[in-house]
């Protein structure tokens, strides 16, 4: 079986593979040849990209060593949800490049006359496939909806209609997982904040949400949706709002307007956990469940990418415990990048986490950031020896054999 060969894209944007090099993946400052063994068909629903002022690294056997190729651009995949990265691609960036958007860049390949990408399929559930989607039913459900007085309505069109957000859209086909969207505010400074950017970094992906709606206008979408959907999940913390544990009382009073009216329906909450004493309270509520996000285990890189404002990672790990001694579920929304999740030193504090809060899952997501600008923002040098991102979630599901593994949340009937 030959090489996996390398793909690039010249200036007319045309993709094409040169057979005389064998195509590579980087994982922080290492380089590795992709290997058979490590790659899948290109899913479908992947986007294919060209990296701008980025020339592609290959591995030329003739001199047996990597080698960046002049007068060509690099090509990365972002894969579709349910799908984790083994390696970033590998680039050399050119003189005034700049930030890349907020997408995970995937190596491709070509590979058995076809494009492959290393990347493992984590969850195999379709809960944010869009290609499944009819849109023309959409679009119909949609306009049966906008008769309400109700501001989380037009909101929810925009995250559907203009950014593509699969919850949005499971809304309005009442079905799966209907976002609540509750705050505004925020209290870290993610590098890769996909709502809320600063003036001269890159574009975030989606737009923020402006104010924060009344515990009624959040009850009332919930239990529609509770009311529609089979094992439905409503969620506080999206991807288009900022902390939502810094809405906490409004959101306190919108969980009891609807445990009032039914006990059925999963209430779940995306959090940083910066906030132990408000998740508590609305534990006593009756949240479910919640999904904690961190891109790493360790203390300083946490800390180096979030950048928190008035809360430390120990609140993390005391929200996670409380959590538990709630008898609530717990995922942890695993922020991975190759290079750093896959540090020997980033396992062991992985393993020390796991250890002393057991939670329940992890959901192993691709981090969305410019990778090589990343270890550069958080000054990761590679003084660790790498597993590797395969034979790391085989360790850590060895280690941990009950923890379950996935990409999305599930309702409280599977737990």
């Amino acid at each position: 079986m030959p090489d996996p060969i390398l793909l690039v894209a010249d200036k007319n944007k045309e993709i094409y593979d040169m057979p005389k090099f064998n195509a590579c993946g980087q994982a922080g400052s290492f380089l590795s040849v992709l290997a058979g063994k490590d790659l899948i068909p290109l899913p479908k629903g992947s986007n294919l990209y060209l990296l701008p002022d980025r020339q592609p690294i290959a591995f030329n056997p003739q001199t047996n060593s990597f080698q960046a190729i002049d007068d060509h651009l690099a090509v990365a995949a972002f894969l579709p949800p349910g799908y984790t990265q083994l390696f970033t691609t590998a680039y050399k960036e050119t003189a005034g490049a700049e930030l890349l958007p907020l997408f995970a860049y995937t190596p491709v390949a070509y590979y058995k006359n076809a494009f492959y990408v290393p990347a493992v399929h984590i969850d195999k559930r379709k809960n944010h496939d869009i290609t499944l989607t009819d849109w023309g039913r959409v679009d119909r459900k949609i306009n049966s909806f906008r008769k309400l007085r109700n501001r989380l309505i037009p909101h929810l069109i925009s995250c559907a209609k203009c950014h593509g957000c699969p919850n949005a859209i499971n809304f309005f086909l009442g079905k799966l997982e209907c976002p609540l969207p509750v705050s505004p505010g925020c209290n870290a400074r993610c590098l890769g904040c996909i709502s809320l950017q600063a003036k001269g970094s890159c574009p975030s992906t989606q737009s923020r949400l402006k104010f924060t709606p009344k515990p009624e206008e959040i009850a009332e979408i919930a239990l529609m949706h509770i009311g529609t959907a089979s094992k439905p999940i409503v969620s506080f913390g999206q991807g288009c709002e900022g902390e939502p544990l810094l809405a906490a009382a409004t959101i306190r009073k919108a969980i009891r307007l609807i445990r009032s009216q039914t006990p059925h329906g999963t209430i779940h909450m995306n959090t940083n956990g910066s906030l132990t004493n408000e998740l508590e309270l609305l534990f006593d509520a009756g949240l479910d469940s919640i999904r904690v996000s961190l891109n790493s285990a360790q203390s300083h890189i946490y800390t180096r990418y979030y950048a928190p404002r008035g809360y430390t990672f120990n609140a993390v790990k005391r929200s996670i415990l409380t959590a538990k001694k709630h008898k609530k579920f717990v995922a942890l929304n695993y922020l991975t990048m190759p290079g750093l999740t896959d540090r020997e030193d980033e396992f062991n504090a992985l393993h020390g986490l796991l250890s002393a809060t057991n939670p329940d899952m992890i959901q192993w997501r691709n981090l969305n950031y410019d990778p090589q600008r990343y270890f550069k923002k958080l000054n990761l040098r590679s003084s660790s020896r790498l597993l590797g991102i395969k034979d790391l979630i085989v360790a850590v599901k060895e280690n941990f054999p009950m923890l379950r593994y996935g990409y999305f949340n599930i309702p409280k009937e599977d737990y």
